[in-house]
């Protein structure tokens, strides 16, 4: 049943937190509910760091935090009572070569809100839920903001943003 799939998109932040506590409080202990959630791992720029094996080492910094924090969410959840067997956690690499497969050798794709609508229409899932980062105007305007891509983009689901 489709209105009863959560996505919860989460990046290892205090915002993104807020998020999966507000939908742990929502679904409480209902087994009915099955979330999901998503990492998406957005390698760093290459050029910002000095050579290859300090590239290396913050991506294997980024990808660690990452997972931990994919683990404290999911005790997070289970801690407002949603039963541990309707969490699941899906970890998707955003940047890779199609070729050798190697993440070191690819440019940056789609952005991470198409990434996240994605997942939502292909998983069938009824609602995304983000954490809003805040971003000023000025950035929202130059860069774009996740949150406010998917609200604009989302079609057939609810779109939960927390702040």
């Amino acid at each position: 049943m489709k209105c009863k799939k959560i996505l919860v998109a989460v990046d290892a932040s205090d915002n993104a937190m807020r998020a999966v506590h507000y939908t742990g409080e929502i679904v409480g202990d209902r087994p009915e509910f099955l979330i999901e959630l998503l990492t998406i791992e957005r390698l760093p720029a290459r050029d910002l760091f000095p050579d290859e094996a300090a590239w290396k080492t913050a991506c294997e910094n980024t990808r660690a935090e990452l997972r931990i924090f994919q683990d404290k969410a999911a005790f997070a959840l289970q801690e407002t009572g949603v039963p541990g067997q309707t969490i699941t956690k899906r970890y998707i690499t955003s940047c890779h070569s199609p070729l050798t497969g190697d993440a070191t050798q690819c440019s940056p794709g789609t952005s991470i809100a198409q990434e996240i609508l994605q997942e939502v229409k292909n998983g069938d899932f009824g609602t995304v839920v983000i954490g809003r980062r805040g971003v000023s105007k000025a950035e929202e305007f130059l860069f774009g903001s996740v949150s406010t891509k998917i609200i604009h983009y989302a079609r057939g689901c609810a779109v939960w943003v927390v702040e």
